[in-house]
Formats: structure tokens, C-alpha cells, sequence
């Protein structure tokens, strides 16, 4: 599991560690951590002997990491310049170590005044606010169009660490190498994406560190964890019966894929509810249906309730029906805009909640780029608003408990092949069989958000995908996670 920690409690954790360490030893860590990564990245390229490099040093730490990295190079025969941003608060002792080791000071991006191997981002840390300032900026720029890969220093300079926001120019790394924890910024779009390849350095951090992250991103292995196995005795029943309230005249389509995402999510039946019943029982003969109320339906272990429902009072009274049930509900689409809050918050059941962006703005009563620029913020709001586990979905779906002191979940498997119509039904059925399996609301969502992911990678392999192709390889998502 990854884990990220908050910009207040990492410092907390170097105060500690560097109170026990000789003087520089911490940042000797770091330096020798970033150094071994800029030699890997120069080795694909074909050497580090005579390899050109061109550090961007700020001021502080981080500027220090690079420069004594940059030491590091120049001792294994590659050329190292470091253009200083802030020359007047440069980290004395590493600009030392560089012109010791041969290193030289160069001005502007045309260090080398020609072919560069290789551009070290050491401008901002893990302190940074705002975006890069225009000088910055511009020199960023300049050494982006030469086309060398950029390895950042603790994350790219310009984004913000504690949330993933970008608030103005920011760097864009090939490579990030990131000491003692991961920091949200790394692990939360937009900032994620600017991230590129992630390497954690261990600088001995751990034991300073709270029980308790900020952020987690599950693998492969704690996923394997939660999924449910049928026993030897085991049935239909036991396995769990979610209920489908989706579909309607005009979204048909919505119900069956809402159904397959339950049918391959591991629960032992599917009831299905709405007006859609022709169109799922052709495409899953399987499905148990019922024309209505939900309440008439039969026993469930879970609800999911809305994709496709439309707007019209049926629709409405469904929705109220599901939420009346004393079982987990997940609600998506649809049933996000015909939800009564209080109704809601007044559930003693488990609540699952999956917007996306735009939805979860109508839920907030913010602009969506408000959402879509402080992703982390939006998914807290929204728990702890309506007293629900909240899945919000996009370019790093996030999943927040309704205890506000469990960490935030963070997905890793998604793709942008899943921006189709109809994968989010998928995943809301796919959910909602995990929670009728017995898992825990913020369980079944962050396994759930895994599987599709990884299906909708193994159904795409880089070219166009349809949801119900997603569907159809959540199995073998299944098989890959337990593998």
C-alpha cells in the first residue's frame, strides 16, 4: 500500500529524525536517493560518463538535494551546471559540494548551448505555494522544449503539495523522486498527472511517521484481501443479492450495464427493478426481476439505485424507496440529483455515494472546476456533508469514509479510456455487488474503483473501449489482482 502524509506531519517527521542524525546526514539521504535515480534514467539513454545535465536549484533543501546530487554526477564523470533561481538564498554547503566535484554555474537555459541529457528540478519544495514564478516559468519552459527528461526533486516544482492542486505554471516531470512518504500531490490529480514515474526514497522516515496516513493507494495485494471467496458452503444468498433500481425508456441501455457490473462483482444474485426488465433479461437471463416497487422486489443485501432512472416521479419514489431500506445503497447518476439530504443523512445503513465532477459540484453548490481543481477537498466536503462514503470519480478517483479520520482512498488503476458512456453504471454495479458480499462501504468502493480500472485497461490495451467491454473483463481484473 502507498501511503501520503501531510506537509505539517512529514516536517514533524525530519524535525525528529534530524534532531537524532549528525548535521547534513538527512539531506546526504536524499541527495545520494536522487543521485542513484538521475543515473538510471541517464543509463536508458545510453551513458553517465560525459552525460550533460542541467540542475534548476531553488532556494532551501530542496535546492540542496539537487546540488549535492548534482556532486554525485560530476564524481562519475557527467557534466553538471546549475542554473540558480534564487542565487542570494542558494544552500551554500551543496553549491560547494557541486564546484568541488567540477560542477560549474551556469545562467539561463542555454547552459550547455546545445544537447542536454538530462534536467533536474530542484526550484520548489514540499513548502511551495502558487505556481512557478514567471522567471521560473519560462526557464522551465525552455528546457522542456529541448525535449531531455526532467526528473523532479520531491515533486515538481509549482504544484501544491498538501492537495494535488495546480494554481497556476508547474512543472512537468518524466520522473519525480520523492523522500520518506509519498505527499498527496503526488497521488491526487491535477498534480498527479504531472508527477510522471514515481520513486520513494527511504530516508528513514518511517518511525517518525503516525499510524494513521493521509491518503492511501491500494495494490494489488490489499485489494486481494477484500475480494470475497464463495466456501464449500456457500450459495446464492450467502454470496449476497444486490438489488438494480436503473433504467427507463429512453436509457435502457443504463439498466444492463448496471446489471453486468453486478453479475461479475461477486455477488451470489441480481435483482433487478425499473422498467428495463426485456432488455436485461436478453442480455443476463440469470437476473431475478420484478417490475416494482423495490420494496416488493425481495431480500437483498444491498441497493444500487439511479443510473439511467431519469427524472420523472417514478424515478423520485424509487429512490425515496431505496433509501428507506435498512441495507447498504450506493447511489449514482440519476439518484444524485433525486436524493433528499436529509433523508439521507438521517440513514442508520451504510451510504455509498459515486459522482463525478460535475455531479458532485450540483451536491456542493460549487462551480465543477471548482471540484475538478481541489479534488481532495470536494470528496471530504461531500462525506462529511451527507454523512456517506463517497467515491468520486475522474482522472484519480478518490474515496473518503463518513469518519473523518480514516484516510482517503486513492485509486490507482484508472485510465482515461473509461471517459466513455456507460462505465460509471459498470462500476456502480460492480460496487454494489462488493457491498452486498458483506465488505465494508470504503472497501467495496476502493475495490471496486480498482477492478474497473484494471478492466478497462485489460479491454482497451491503449486503443478505444466500450463500457460493456469493461464489463466483460472485470474477471479477468479479478484473476490478475488474486494472481
Amino acid at each position: 500500500m502507498r501511503t501520503a502524509y501531510s506537509v505539517d506531519t512529514v516536517r514533524a517527521a525530519e524535525r525528529a529524525l534530524m534532531s537524532r542524525l549528525p548535521e547534513g546526514a538527512l539531506m546526504q539521504r536524499a541527495a545520494a536517493g536522487l543521485a542513484a535515480a538521475c543515473t538510471d534514467v541517464l543509463r536508458r539513454r545510453g551513458r553517465v560518463y560525459g552525460a550533460r545535465v542541467v540542475l534548476l536549484v531553488g532556494s532551501g533543501d530542496n535546492g540542496g538535494d539537487a546540488l549535492y546530487a548534482g556532486a554525485r554526477l560530476a564524481r562519475r564523470g557527467a557534466g553538471v551546471r546549475a542554473v540558480l533561481t534564487a542565487p542570494d538564498r542558494v544552500h551554500e554547503g551543496g553549491l560547494a559540494a557541486l564546484l568541488a566535484a567540477g560542477g560549474r554555474i551556469a545562467e539561463g537555459a542555454d547552459a550547455w548551448g546545445g544537447h542536454i541529457d538530462l534536467v533536474v528540478d530542484g526550484i520548489t519544495g514540499i513548502g511551495g505555494r502558487g505556481g512557478l514564478r514567471p522567471d521560473a516559468a519560462e526557464l522551465v519552459r525552455a528546457l522542456a522544449a529541448t525535449g531531455a527528461p526532467l526528473v523532479a526533486v520531491d515533486l515538481p516544482s509549482g504544484v501544491e503539495a498538501g492537495t494535488g492542486e495546480v494554481l497556476g505554471e508547474a512543472v512537468r516531470a518524466d520522473v519525480t523522486v520523492t523522500f520518506g512518504t509519498y505527499k498527496p500531490g503526488l497521488l491526487v490529480d491535477p498534480a498527479a498527472e504531472r508527477a510522471g514515474a514515481l520513486h520513494l526514497v527511504d530516508i528513514g522516515l518511517g518511525p517518525e511517521l503516525p499510524d494513521v496516513p493521509e491518503l492511501e493507494a491500494l495494490q494489488y495485494a490489499d485489494v486481494a484481501a477484500l475480494l470475497p471467496v464463495p466456501g464449500a458452503e456457500s450459495d446464492k444468498y450467502r454470496r449476497g443479492v444486490v438489488g438494480v433500481v436503473a433504467g427507463s425508456a429512453r436509457y435502457p441501455g443504463a439498466a444492463v450495464l448496471a446489471v453486468s457490473g453486478a453479475l461479475r462483482g461477486g455477488a451470489g444474485a441480481v435483482r433487478y427493478v425499473g422498467p428495463g426488465a426485456d432488455a436485461v433479461i436478453a442480455r443476463h437471463p440469470e437476473t431475478l426481476v420484478h417490475a416494482g416497487p423495490p420494496s416488493k422486489a425481495g431480500r437483498v443485501q444491498a441497493w444500487v439505485v439511479g443510473p439511467g432512472l431519469g427524472d420523472g416521479a417514478e424515478a423520485a419514489e424509487a429512490v425515496r424507496g431505496v433509501l428507506a431500506a435498512d441495507v447498504a445503497v450506493l447511489v449514482d447518476a440519476d439518484g444524485l440529483r433525486l436524493l433528499d439530504a436529509g433523508a439521507l443523512r438521517a440513514r442508520t445503513a451504510p451510504t455509498v455515494l459515486t459522482p463525478h465532477a460535475g455531479e458532485a459540484a450540483a451536491l456542493l453548490g460549487v462551480p465543477r472546476e471548482e471540484v475538478e481543481a481541489g479534488r481532495l477537498a470536494a470528496v471530504r466536503e461531500l462525506a462529511a456533508r451527507y454523512r456517506a462514503t463517497v467515491l468520486l470519480k475522474g482522472s484519480t478517483t478518490l474515496v473518503a469514509g463518513d469518519d473523518p479520520d480514516t484516510p482517503v482512498r486513492v485509486n490507482p488503476t484508472g485510465t482515461s479510456w473509461l471517459a466513455t458512456a456507460g462505465s460509471g453504471d459498470v462500476l456502480s454495479g460492480l460496487t454494489g455487488s462488493l457491498l452486498a458480499a458483506g465488505l465494508a462501504p470504503r472497501d467495496a468502493a476502493s475495490a471496486g474503483a480498482h477492478l474497473h480500472g484494471l478492466a478497462a485497461r485489460h479491454a482497451s490495451d491503449g486503443s478505444p473501449v466500450a463500457a460493456q467491454d469493461v464489463a466483460e473483463a472485470i474477471p479477468v481484473a479479478w484473476r490478475d489482482v488474486r494472481a
